[in-house]
C-alpha cells in the first residue's frame, strides 16, 4: 500500500500509539486535542502519533518489538525498514506528550535532529513493550492522508513520570488520562472510536492480537480486513467498511 495516491493526495506512513494505564484495575488513555485551526482533524482528541520521518529508519533500538507484530508489520510495508514505523510512535509520544519509551543509554554515532531532545533524556528507543494492534489509510476526502499503524503499550513501560507533560510541543493541547469509558464523551473520529473498541475488548491483556483490523481507504469503496491469525500475512476478513 505504500506510495498509493489518490485524487492526488499522497498517503504518507504514519504511526500512532494508544498507552493504556492501570489496564486491569480502571483503564485510561492518553489522548490530547489538535488545534482549531489544524489542516488534518481539527479540534478532534487523537492519540499521539504522526508521520515517519526519514531518521526514523535510522536509530538504534535498546530492545526490540517482539516477533508475531514485527512480522505482522513487516507485511505491511512494501520498501525500507518496517522498523521506522516502531521509531516514529516512540518519537511522535515524546514531541506531542513529553513522554519517554525507552532504557537508559547511550547513542552511538550521530544524533538525527528530531532526535536530540529525546537522546538528551539519556535513553534509547526500546520497542518491546509496542504492540501492533491497528491499521487505517485515510480516506480519500481527507485534505491530509496517512497509511497509519496503531500501536499498543502499557504506560508501566514509561521511564518518564505519566503525569509530568512538560516536555511535551504545543501540537496538542488539554493532555490526560482518559477513562476508557468515558473517552467516548469526547470529540472522536469515527475510527479512533473503533480502535478504543477494539482495545476495550482486549483488556486487561496487552499483548499481540489475534488479528490486526485494517480499515482499507486506498479505493473507491472501503474495505475492512484483519491482518494475521498467527501468520502475518494472511487476511482472514474481507467487508465493505465505513468511511471515517
Amino acid at each position: 500500500m505504500e506510495g498509493v495516491q489518490v485524487n492526488e493526495v499522497p498517503v504518507r506512513d504514519a504511526a500512532t500509539i494508544i498507552l493504556v494505564r492501570d489496564p486491569a484495575t480502571g483503564p485510561k488513555i492518553l489522548m490530547g486535542q489538535r488545534g482549531a485551526n489544524a489542516v488534518f482533524l481539527p479540534n478532534k482528541f487523537v492519540f499521539p502519533g504522526g508521520a515517519v520521518d526519514r531518521d526514523d529508519a535510522t536509530v538504534p533500538f535498546a530492545r526490540p518489538m517482539n516477533d508475531i507484530c514485527s512480522a505482522r508489520l513487516a507485511s505491511t510495508v512494501k520498501t525500507g525498514d518496517p522498523r521506522r514505523l516502531a521509531g516514529a510512535a516512540i518519537r511522535e509520544l515524546w514531541e506531542e506528550a513529553g513522554q519517554v519509551l525507552g532504557a537508559p543509554g547511550q547513542w552511538d554515532g550521530d544524533i538525527p535532529q528530531d532526535w536530540q531532545t529525546y537522546a538528551d533524556t539519556g535513553h534509547v528507543p526500546s520497542a518491546e513493550a509496542l504492540h501492533f494492534v491497528f491499521r487505517a489509510i485515510t480516506p480519500p476526502t481527507r485534505p491530509r492522508r496517512f497509511d497509519a499503524r496503531f500501536f499498543l503499550a502499557d504506560a508501566d513501560h514509561l521511564a518518564s513520570d505519566p503525569d509530568d507533560f512538560s516536555a511535551a510541543t504545543d501540537e496538542l493541547s488539554h493532555l490526560q488520562w482518559i477513562p476508557l469509558d468515558q473517552a467516548r464523551g469526547f470529540d472522536l473520529t469515527f475510527i479512533t472510536e473503533v480502535v478504543l473498541a477494539e482495545i476495550a475488548a482486549t483488556l486487561p491483556n496487552i499483548t499481540a492480537p489475534q488479528s490486526v483490523p485494517f480499515f482499507d481507504n486506498t479505493k473507491e469503496q472501503s474495505l475492512f480486513e484483519r491482518l494475521g491469525g498467527r501468520s502475518p500475512l494472511d487476511a482472514i476478513s474481507s467487508a465493505p467498511a465505513p468511511k471515517y
